[in-house]
């Protein structure tokens, strides 16, 4: 991994997109054979969580990727309090308990580590890379290829439907712009990470009861509108990271 890091950093952010998504599709496979929701999905996201830091780490990049804290005060985000918003969108519907205490336990351990993971590849490695070339271009490819890789949750077995597929990508892709803005103007990856990995986690938690195709457009469209007002907001009032260009050392 440390050759193709060196060799290519766009290489080694699409290696590792894929590597990601074909686990995430052999793991779901993984869960009905060992009989337990999410025991393997969950296995592989913290090996894959624990790699990731670990290389991070090892090679010096903790600021190169964001795992630091931020260096624009967070007044300047508005105290992230939209973000709080955002995080709690699963819960709106009210909560209900939708998997066995075991499969509760390995959902909430794999939807931490998603955030974590998602975070670093999309926002972290494919946007760093391609920053340096352009950064528009990558603002733009790291938030679509976000959202659009959601995709892959039509076919990997999750039982997701086509609708409520097509609105979390929709929603990812707004998201994906947020949280890359959030991260190109402070700095740092940290506040993505948190509330990514809150709006996975809660809805483990989420009452779809009742919960109708036209309500769960109308609630994706407030999600989304509110998205877009705060990533327009951050955009207008933060100045540009200049930083997003000085690479870390690899040794």
């Amino acid at each position: 991994m440390k050759k193709i890091y060196e060799k290519s950093e766009s290489t080694f952010a699409i290696v590792w997109i894929v590597i990601y998504c074909v686990v995430q599709s052999l793991a779901n496979s993984l869960n009905e054979k060992i009989g337990i929701e999410y025991g393997a999905s969950a296995f592989f996201c913290v090996l894959q969580a624990v790699i990731l830091f670990a290389f991070i780490r090892k090679n010096n990049l903790l600021k190169q990727y964001g795992l630091c804290k931020a260096v624009v005060p967070a007044g300047k985000f508005l105290y992230y309090m939209p973000l709080i918003i955002l995080a709690t969108g699963n819960l709106w519907n009210g909560v209900d308990i939708n998997y066995s205490p075991l499969g509760t336990a390995c959902r909430v351990v794999c939807m931490l580590c998603v955030g974590f993971i998602e975070e670093v590849i999309f926002r972290g490695f494919l946007f760093k890379a391609m920053a340096k070339d352009n950064v528009k271009s990558a603002i733009i490819v790291s938030s679509v290829t976000f959202g659009i890789g959601h995709l892959i949750n039509l076919f990997n077995g999750s039982g997701m439907g086509l609708v409520s597929n097509l609105c979390q990508i929709c929603f990812a892709v707004a998201v994906g712009f947020l949280l890359v803005t959030i991260f190109y103007r402070g700095g740092s990856l940290l506040p993505c990470i948190f509330v990514h990995s809150a709006i996975n986690t809660l809805s483990t938690f989420a009452n779809n009861a009742g919960l109708t195709v036209e309500k769960h457009i109308i609630h994706c469209f407030i999600l989304i509108a509110l998205t877009v007002a705060y990533t327009l907001v951050l955009t207008k009032t933060l100045p540009v990271n200049q930083s997003v260009n000085v690479g870390g050392e690899v040794d």
